[in-house]
């Protein structure tokens, strides 16, 4: 939801970087997985109760997903680029949860289980999304360049960003802010999934032979 709006305001300042990074002989895949490490580290951090450390190391991680594509549209975007992205967040967004029923078992086990289980629904619909739009040639929104078709929802990047730091801030509170960002990626989910209902019962996939 908040992407959109944050997006263009971030994205000149990311193009600047990313354009010497490329310069520099740094290449978007690199970088995506400097990203990957760095939010595998804050992970473990947070699994260990280190979270200021945690905090600043999952800063660095969103600012290299966020320079990943800058430098891929200064040198220019490969098909391979966009997959390895979705995946590195994936993992990053799973890995945090991950990191606090780890950091405690018996207090966050349960919503941590739910927010995961959450997290694999509103992603499942978000990828199902962007092959059924493929498949239509949807036309992507010219806000979100993506190597896929990216479909808006009620949370996505920034929200869950946000929802992060949150956690590290007030690591006790974890079971129920948990719970509550699980109801609303359940509600994105079945908000997306109704748009693509909408969207794509009545149409015929085009034939590309």
């Amino acid at each position: 939801m908040l992407d959109p709006i944050l997006k263009p305001r971030l994205d000149p300042f990311l193009d600047r970087a990313g354009r010497r990074l490329a310069a520099a002989g740094f290449s978007a895949n690199a970088v995506t997985l400097a990203g990957l490490v760095l939010g595998l580290a804050a992970a473990g951090l947070v699994a260990s109760g280190v979270f200021v450390l945690a905090l600043v190391l999952l800063g660095l991680s969103r600012l290299a997903d966020g320079l990943d594509g800058a430098v891929a549209r200064a040198v220019g975007p490969s098909p391979f680029g966009g997959y390895a992205d979705i995946c590195a967040d994936f993992a990053f967004y799973a890995a945090i949860p991950l990191a606090f029923v780890a950091l405690d078992p018996a207090a966050n086990g349960l919503a941590g289980a739910l927010l995961l289980a959450s997290f694999y629904i509103n992603g499942a619909s978000f990828l199902g999304f962007a092959i059924l739009a493929e498949k239509h040639d949807l036309p992507a929104d010219p806000r979100r360049l993506k190597g896929f078709h990216h479909s808006a929802g009620l949370l996505e990047g920034s929200e869950t960003i946000a929802f992060f730091v949150a956690l590290c801030l007030f690591p006790a509170s974890f079971p129920w802010l948990a719970t509550v960002f699980a109801l609303l990626c359940v509600a994105t989910a079945l908000g997306r999934m109704a748009f693509a209902y909408r969207l794509f019962s009545n149409r015929v996939p085009l034939n590309r032979s």
